[in-house]
């Protein structure tokens, strides 16, 4: 079984940027981790035409010259989670919280950074925190449920998952990870009923659920 899972943008003057993702949960089960951007940012590796260093190293010089300017460790930490520097993401993440404690979307990709650590219980922790300062953010609650998920607690997945898609009715991401769910608990009507509501959103996702319900028949 697949499962989808996403991550955000952010209201920065800098890019910012999207990332996919694959995890894999204890059950097989993966999850598919989305983005949202505001931006296309330039990769890590491009060339600052103004300074000939690449982004990252651009990034690490202004942390090391300012590193109370929340802006660049906000974009230093992006760079670690886009190079899959995971650890180094959270650590830097946590400094932008010391700094500034009510940036919700730090806390989101943090929560989501553990997540994909494979430590469901600190994506737990601070997704809750990420919850408390977006209340209204999908995202935050599809990976949330993910992250619940990986621990077995199928019925608290199962509440985030269908917050998620209270907060946006099409929120695709979200109810294949539903249906996805349901699966897990056995209940195979309630599998094809997210099925036949994700057919109208989208249909190839539609089609990978379905998928994945005729398996577990």
């Amino acid at each position: 079984m697949r499962d989808k899972l996403p991550v955000i943008g952010h209201g920065f003057s800098y890019p910012m940027v999207i990332l996919a993702c694959m995890l894999l949960l204890n059950s097989g089960c993966s999850h598919k981790e989305e983005e949202k951007p505001q931006e296309q940012a330039a990769s890590e590796t491009q060339i600052n035409a103004h300074t000939n260093e690449n982004v990252f190293e651009e990034f690490l010089r202004k942390v090391k010259d300012d590193p109370k300017n929340v802006d660049n460790l906000y974009h230093l930490a992006d760079l670690y989670d886009r190079n899959a520097q995971y650890e180094q993401a959270v650590e830097t993440f946590a400094k932008v919280i010391a700094i500034k404690p009510d940036m919700g979307y730090a806390y989101l990709k943090m929560g989501t950074a553990y997540s994909r650590m494979n430590q469901p219980e600190k994506a737990i922790a601070i997704l809750k925190d990420a919850a408390a300062h977006l209340p209204n953010n999908p995202v935050v609650m599809n990976n949330l449920g993910i992250a619940y998920g990986k621990l077995g607690r199928w019925d608290e997945e199962i509440s985030a998952l269908k917050k998620a898609i209270t907060i946006r009715s099409r929120y695709s991401s979200a109810r294949f990870n539903l249906g996805l769910t349901y699966l897990k608990k056995g209940n195979l009507a309630a599998a094809r009923a997210e099925y036949q509501a994700l057919n109208e959103s989208d249909g190839t996702m539609a089609q990978d659920l379905l998928k994945e319900i005729e398996a577990g028949k």
